[in-house]
C-alpha cells in the first residue's frame, strides 16, 4: 500500500507539482490534463455568463483583451522576480490562469452592477477600463524595476504577425473563403501569428526556449522556430472552419461558438503578450 502511494505521489510530483514549483514548462501528461480542465471550464463559464445575462459577442470579446494584457504583464512580474515566494507560485502557469480568471470575473460582476446604475456607460466600457488600469499598473511596476532593453522587438513582432495575417486575409478574400475574412476569425489568427512571431524571434534570435510539448518537438526537429507559423495555420484554420460550420442550431450553440473563439483568441494573445513584454525588458 505504501509503495502504491509513493508511486502515485511521485507521479503527481513529476508531472504536476515540480513543473509549477520550478517553472519547468509542460509535459504530455499535464498538457492533456489542463486541456481537459479547460474544456470543462468553457462549459461552466458559458452557463455563468447566461446566468449573469451577458452576451458573449464581439464587443464583449474586445473588452476581455485588456485583461489578457494585464494577466500577461502580471506573469512577467513573476519572471522579473518582483513577486517573491510563496506568492510567486500563484503566477506560474497554469495557476495564474485561475488567478486571472477570478480577478476578471470579479471585475465583470462589478462592471455589470455599475452599468445597471450608471446610465450612459456600457458594461463593456467599464469592464475594459478596469482591465486597462490593471495592465497600466503592472507596466508601471515593471518600468520602475526594469530597464527597457529591446524596444525594437515590439516592432518586429507586431510587424511580422500583422504582415502574415494580412497575407492570409487577402488570399482568403481573393478565393472567397469567408471564414478567414470574418473580423473575429482573422483576429484570432492574428493573435496566433503574433504568438508565432514572438516565439520565432525569441528562440531563433535571442536564445529563449519553447516550453510547450509539440512546438518544442517541432522546433528541435526542424532547427527553427519559424515552424510555428505553418503549425498554427495548419491547426487553427481547420479549427475555425469546424467551429463556424457547426454550433448553429440555436442561440445557446452560437453563444458557445463565440465563447470558444474567445478562448482560442486568449490562448494565442496571452503568450504573445508575455513573450513580447519579456523581450522588451530583456527578462
Amino acid at each position: 500500500m505504501t509503495s502504491y502511494i509513493d508511486k502515485v505521489s511521485g507521479f503527481i510530483n513529476t508531472y504536476y507539482i515540480d513543473p509549477i514549483l520550478h517553472d519547468e514548462g509542460y509535459n504530455i501528461v499535464n498538457t492533456l490534463t489542463w486541456a481537459i480542465i479547460l474544456g470543462l471550464c468553457i462549459f461552466a463559464v458559458v452557463k455563468l455568463l447566461k446566468k449573469l445575462d451577458i452576451q458573449a459577442d464581439n464587443r464583449f470579446i474586445a473588452s476581455i483583451v485588456p485583461f489578457v494584457l494585464a494577466g500577461s504583464s502580471m506573469r512577467v512580474l513573476e519572471d522579473a522576480g518582483a513577486i517573491q515566494q510563496p506568492f510567486s507560485f500563484f503566477l506560474i502557469t497554469p495557476i495564474i490562469y485561475f488567478v486571472v480568471f477570478f480577478i476578471t470575473l470579479g471585475c465583470l460582476v462589478i462592471a455589470k452592477a455599475i452599468s445597471e446604475k450608471w446610465t450612459g456607460k456600457s458594461m463593456e466600457t467599464i469592464f475594459a477600463s478596469m482591465g486597462t488600469l490593471w495592465f497600466l499598473l503592472n507596466i508601471s511596476v515593471l518600468l520602475s524595476i526594469q530597464t527597457v532593453v529591446l524596444p525594437v522587438v515590439l516592432i518586429y513582432i507586431l510587424g511580422l504577425g500583422t504582415l502574415i495575417t494580412l497575407f492570409v486575409y487577402f488570399i482568403a478574400k481573393k478565393i472567397d473563403f469567408g471564414i478567414l475574412t470574418d473580423r473575429l476569425n482573422i483576429s484570432i489568427l492574428g493573435a496566433h501569428m503574433l504568438d508565432a512571431s514572438s516565439t520565432f524571434i525569441g528562440v531563433d534570435m535571442l536564445g529563449y526556449y519553447e516550453k510547450h510539448v509539440l512546438p518544442s518537438y517541432l522546433i528541435d526537429l526542424t532547427g527553427t522556430a519559424f515552424v510555428m507559423y505553418p503549425l498554427k495555420l495548419a491547426i487553427f484554420i481547420p479549427v475555425l472552419y469546424i467551429i463556424d460550420t457547426n454550433f448553429n442550431e440555436d442561440d445557446e450553440s452560437r453563444n458557445l461558438r463565440t465563447f470558444v473563439k474567445m478562448v482560442i483568441l486568449v490562448l494565442g494573445l496571452s503568450p504573445a503578450c508575455r513573450n513580447t513584454i519579456r523581450m522588451f525588458f530583456g527578462i
